[in-house]
């Protein structure tokens, strides 16, 4: 299931994040640092220094945008999240087809978390850059996104994925993994869809008996499913 979050991030928050990255003294090195045994041969941009003070505040201001955001609990259905990271692409920088890693080492911290969720938060205006594409492999074949600053795709972290190469401006964007109570994207998915037939229900004031009956079932699902 891929999924738009449209407005995670305000104008004034996008404004700031993007003042941090254009700093002179923004800690960006090379994004292979972080590269798995795969990803090291396709991999070719920059990121924030994990760990930096940079990337801890700027990540800061992404995590709570996330607890606020309610289309993001509905599609996640968040366990943990991976702290987020920051890279950029220019100069025809890209990323080749991989799959990201299924397990990654939280830092400082020596805990593990699957990766059963890959999130995209894009920071630059589309039109500001040409290339950048990130292309998601699915069900329905190969998916092309590239999305207005603020916005973010969450999709399966099992997806073959890539990034275009960028061939005019700079592409930004933060990155991270969740790590869902609902490992299975199928299920994660019907449970998805009936909280949005109960919404529904709710906001066009349908029958309420039913609207409890659904929201019955959906507890229970999740009972039956999460893995915590």
């Amino acid at each position: 299931m891929l999924v738009h979050i449209p407005n995670l991030l305000s104008s004034e928050q996008l404004a700031h994040v993007r003042r941090q990255l254009a700093a002179d003294h923004a800690p960006w090195v090379d994004g292979r640092v972080t590269a798995g045994h795969q990803g090291i041969h396709v991999k070719q941009n920059q990121q924030l220094a994990e760990g930096s003070g940079m990337a801890i505040e700027l990540g800061d201001i992404v995590l709570a945008a996330l607890e606020r955001h309610p289309l993001f609990i509905s599609t996640a259905l968040p366990n943990r999240v991976y702290p987020p990271m920051f890279n950029r692409y220019q100069g025809g920088m890209h990323f080749g087809s991989h799959v990201d890693g299924s397990i990654r080492l939280l830092p400082g911290t020596g805990q593990k978390i699957r990766t059963d969720l890959s999130a995209t938060l894009f920071l630059a205006p589309p039109d500001s850059y040409d290339g950048g594409e990130l292309l998601v492999e699915d069900t329905y074949g190969t998916q092309t996104i590239k999305l207005p600053a603020g916005d973010m795709l969450l999709y399966p972290a099992s997806s073959l994925h890539r990034v275009n190469p960028v061939t005019r401006g700079t592409r930004l964007a933060s990155f991270f993994w969740v790590q869902s109570m609902v490992r299975n994207d199928g299920q994660r998915t019907l449970l998805f869809d009936l909280d949005n037939a109960i919404q529904r229900l709710t906001a066009t004031g349908g029958d309420e008996a039913a609207r409890v009956k659904l929201t019955g079932c959906y507890h229970n699902l999740l009972r039956m499913w999460s893995d915590l």
